[in-house]
């Protein structure tokens, strides 16, 4: 998602911060023979923070975290943290390295990814020490009781449970999408923030009228968060008569939500096929939107088309004010606003509900096997606890306050800790109701690819309606039978409650013929 600074100026860094000063010739030998003396060293592969990056290229190199290590070592004389820019984010290599014990201690990676491996024991189970009081914060304050308590967001970071139950990722910090625009274009045209879908279709036809791009979304995005939204709208009227597994726990966090073994019972009931008038209708709305977006929606210039006005809205993630911020070249005025809701009137099956949240968790933090190879076993590993400690060092506000807010990215996920100004409007777009369900993530990596391509071609006039419906129902299917006979899901398991919701589903219309 972001640029990795070089390895050359990772060095020069490394160099800069270990070099001996003046009259000290013993520097470097001395540095290297303190950390060496240390009993356990932790290494963590932070992401975006990794200290010497430079965000975009923007801003001077960060510092933050370094300075977090450096107090938490005082504390613990025996432990070293040590950042690396490993390529966590590479399956192949990941793999490699956790089969060896030889991952960083702490990583950052996104837990869907973590959830096909958890099995094989490579990731260690954060709930016994989630809900147990972070011990670096004072008695009576937020996390005293349960370090659970600290995280903002609850319904996003509860959410991150693996489909065994078990909490593999810290969520640190939050990261949503916005609509960004050029207030200057919308002044000059007379538009204003449209209040729904029929306004916001309206302003994208005079502002292409005026010979400018109305619309900017890369088409990965598109495919996840475009379907996710429109989707939810389409769907979320008949939601309570076609969600199967109520898990009291979570309902207070994600109520609705629909998991992958609950959309393969379901599409075995019609849902998702040519069939479903909603699904077909969804991506109908889809390839409606498209006609006012760039031509090339695979470009990796979009943001240079805004920043130099050629179009006047952008559709990106918080990440992005980093640049608007900050960039030189910005020499307009611009703000930010959520996708607005359809109505009734706009499409039979909207109901003007708010569009949801379809962001989340930003920088997702695990714990690996490495963190507890000096026993190999989480019950006895010493190391395991000042690799758990760190993490619970980072999340004390001032430490959060420090890493988040260094950059202009990211939304702390720690209770007292305030937002940059800039970012406000993506707090505040997170407080609403979580998403439906996440496609791009549901299944396997080849339904994605198929999803992606094939949609591509569709919203590009490539293949017509009844041909990407056919690819959609089989790929569904596909994906399903898949998952069913890897993870061993006993469809019967949601018959009961299938039925039970028989008479939810009989005030309900345009439902496929099975679901009735």
């Amino acid at each position: 998602m972001f640029r990795h600074v070089s390895l050359v100026l990772l060095i020069c860094f490394g160099a800069w911060a270990l070099w001996p000063r003046e009259g000290d010739s013993k520097g470097v030998a001395a540095v290297s023979a303190a950390h060496s003396n240390r009993k356990y060293t932790i290494n963590v592969a932070p992401g975006t923070y990794m200290p010497g990056r430079r965000p975009m290229d923007i801003g001077k190199p960060l510092v933050a975290l370094t300075k977090v290590a450096a107090e938490f070592e005082k504390l613990y004389p025996d432990t070293h943290i040590e950042f690396t820019e490993a390529p966590v984010g590479q399956r192949e290599y990941l793999i490699t390295q956790l089969a060896a014990e030889q991952a960083p201690e702490i990583v950052n990676v996104n837990v869907e990814d973590v959830w096909d491996d958890v099995q094989k024991g490579w990731y260690v189970g954060l709930d016994d020490y989630l809900e147990k009081p972070n011990p670096f914060i004072p008695k009576g304050q937020v996390g005293s009781g349960q370090w659970w308590d600290q995280f903002k967001y609850q319904a996003i970071s509860r959410g991150k449970s693996a489909p065994d139950g078990k909490m593999y990722c810290l969520t640190y910090d939050m990261v949503e999408t916005g609509i960004f625009y050029n207030k200057d274009i919308f002044k000059r045209l007379g538009l204003s923030v449209p209040k729904d879908w029929n306004e916001f279709i309206d302003i994208q036809a005079k502002i292409a009228k005026a010979g400018m791009i109305p619309f900017l979304v890369e088409k990965t995005s598109f495919a996840d968060w475009g379907l996710d939204l429109i989707f939810d709208q389409m769907y979320q009227s008949i939601v309570p008569g076609i969600d199967l597994a109520r898990d009291p726990k979570r309902d207070a966090y994600l109520q609705g939500y629909l998991d992958w073994d609950e959309i393969t019972f379901l599409s075995k009931k019609g849902f998702f096929t040519r069939h479903d008038p909603r699904f077909v209708e969804t991506f109908r709305l889809m390839k409606q939107w498209r006609r006012y977006f760039e031509k090339d929606m695979s470009s990796k210039e979009l943001s240079k088309l805004f920043v130099s006005q050629q179009a006047a809205m952008f559709w990106d993630g918080s990440w992005t004010v980093n640049k608007l911020s900050r960039d030189p070249d910005v020499n307009f005025d611009w703000g930010v606003f959520y996708l607005p809701p359809i109505p009734k009137s706009r499409d039979s099956f909207g109901d003007g509900h708010p569009m949801v949240v379809i962001g989340g968790a930003g920088t997702q933090l695990e714990v690996t096997n490495s963190a507890f190879n000096d026993t190999h076993n989480p019950a006895t590993s010493e190391k395991l606890k000042r690799a758990i400690a760190f993490l619970q060092y980072m999340t004390v506000p001032k430490n959060t306050d420090m890493v988040v807010n260094e950059v202009t990215m990211f939304v702390p996920n720690v209770v007292g800790v305030e937002p940059k100004p800039e970012l406000v409007p993506f707090h505040n777009f997170l407080l609403r109701r979580y998403t439906t369900t996440k496609w791009l993530y549901t299944f396997d990596l080849r339904f994605r690819e198929i999803l992606i391509r094939m949609l591509d071609l569709y919203l590009n006039d490539g293949i017509d309606e009844n041909e990407f419906m056919t690819w959609m129902e089989t790929n569904v299917r596909t994906a399903a039978d898949t998952i069913v006979k890897r993870k061993k899901l006993k469809e019967s398991k949601f018959d009961a409650r299938w039925q039970e919701l028989a008479p939810v589903r009989a005030k309900y219309t345009y439902l496929p013929s099975e679901a009735k």
